[in-house]
């Protein structure tokens, strides 16, 4: 682990079900000055709050948030869903609008969102009752007729009573995670601070199950807000690039969810102070999930390392990418008859420089690395038992190991020579 100066790290900790890297580099990073924040996917118990609604500061993040969250929480849609998650954004577009610029700030947040999809009663047969939340837009639209969020709920109730309905119950289906008490909470208002991580060093940990998919919605929405954020803020307020470089490294990239434009981002992130660290188990996992645009987001990484594996994909690509060598080659040959002959030709061939099956079977200590503008070279993994800072590391010592609970717990615990008052508040 090695500590950048003016760095913030971000880091996605998929090690069930304790979150190993947080508890081994915790004390670490506080010791070198990080402000440490995490949020536990696995055990909200354990976990800083996180609200989507808090970066919210027009009405193209309203739709940011939108397109984040359809994206990755359509499971697996069929190609004649599109109508419906058309509909379902005119739907949650209007009511965030709603929420983010006529609601408390105290109420924008899901638990607000999903209290206004359950008050949307429909009755099929009769098409001019009005619920609550019409009566709610009914209301804005005679204050503010040209409201952002009175636009997109007037498109949403071109809908018939049925088809509305319908409307309503995949929106509902969509936010049922957000049912569970635990996850109403945990993103009942913010903690971790996303768009200060370029303004201050910061190691960011998110947790999340290797085996449960359920909550990784809630990762991916956090990746996306958070490009998007820094990007803004390197922009609009630094001229184009962050004072504090952030460095994500993404373990396990293609399992956390889709993060809309990562082939755009990859693209321009790195101009603004902010790179990524993409890791995958096989090529083909990115593919599955980015299709087409795949081969852009790894076009625009400028270093690959290949650690080992047996997926044909991706050992065909890293063969094709090592090239070829040249070797020597001759034939000898003899011919009897009446007179014996021989003949010697000499020949220049090319052949792989690692074949598949060779890389295939490649020694586990050794990788390989493929830098922009250099040939890739075969190269022995680093010990990171050598590291200057290992021995501040839980894996050496037992007692370096970051204890999450305790650094979030908001119970303040008296000194010995601490002066403080009492007051009795009394029986309720």
């Amino acid at each position: 682990m090695k500590i950048i100066s003016n760095t913030s790290v971000f880091y996605l900790d998929k090690t069930v079900p304790k979150g190993s890297i947080a508890v081994e580099c915790g004390k670490l990073m506080l010791r070198n000055g990080y402000k440490v924040k995490i949020f536990n996917s696995i055990n909200f118990k354990k976990s800083h709050h996180y609200n989507p609604f808090a970066y919210i500061h027009s009405e193209k993040d309203i739709l940011k948030l939108v397109t984040t969250l359809i994206a990755n929480t359509k499971g697996d849609g069929k190609s004649g869903d599109d109508f419906w998650q058309k509909a379902e954004t005119l739907l949650y577009t209007a009511l965030i609008g709603y929420i983010h610029y006529e609601a408390p700030e105290e109420e924008q947040n899901f638990a607000t969102l999903i209290e206004f999809i359950n008050a949307m009663e429909v009755r099929e047969d009769n098409e001019t009752f009005e619920n609550n939340v019409d009566l709610a837009f009914k209301e804005l639209a005679q204050r503010e007729p040209n409201h952002f969020a009175v636009r997109q709920y007037k498109k949403y109730k071109l809908a018939a009573g049925k088809t509305a309905k319908s409307i309503n119950i995949s929106c509902g289906a969509r936010l049922a995670p957000f049912d569970i008490q635990e996850l109403r909470e945990i993103t009942m208002y913010d903690e971790l601070e996303l768009d200060t991580l370029g303004d201050r060093k910061t190691a960011l940990f998110l947790i999340m199950s290797d085996t449960d998919s359920t909550f990784n919605f809630l990762i991916s929405m956090i990746y996306s807000q958070l490009f998007n954020l820094l990007c803004e803020k390197a922009d609009d307020v630094y001229g184009g690039r962050l004072p504090v470089h952030v460095r994500c490294l993404i373990d396990e990239c293609a399992n956390i969810g889709q993060i809309p434009n990562l082939e755009k981002l990859m693209a321009t992130i790195r101009s603004r102070e902010i790179s990524a660290c993409l890791v995958l188990q096989a090529q083909s996992q990115l593919k599955a999930l980015y299709k087409d645009n795949a081969d852009t987001i790894i076009g625009n990484c400028d270093s690959s390392i290949f650690l080992g594996g047996k997926e044909p994909g991706t050992l065909k690509e890293l063969n094709q990418a090592l090239g070829k060598e040249t070797i020597d080659t001759f034939n000898t040959g003899e011919s009897r008859g009446r007179e014996v002959s021989h003949s010697l030709n000499y020949q220049k061939l090319g052949k792989d420089l690692a074949t598949i099956d060779e890389l295939a079977v490649m020694d586990g200590g050794k990788c390989i690395l493929q830098l922009r503008g250099v040939r890739p070279f075969l190269s022995d993994k680093y010990d990171i038992t050598k590291h200057p800072n290992y021995k501040y590391l839980s894996d050496a010592n037992p007692r370096n190991a970051f204890d999450i609970e305790k650094y979030l717990s908001t119970r303040l615990v008296p000194k010995a020579d601490e002066v403080y008052e009492v007051f009795d508040a009394g029986r309720v």
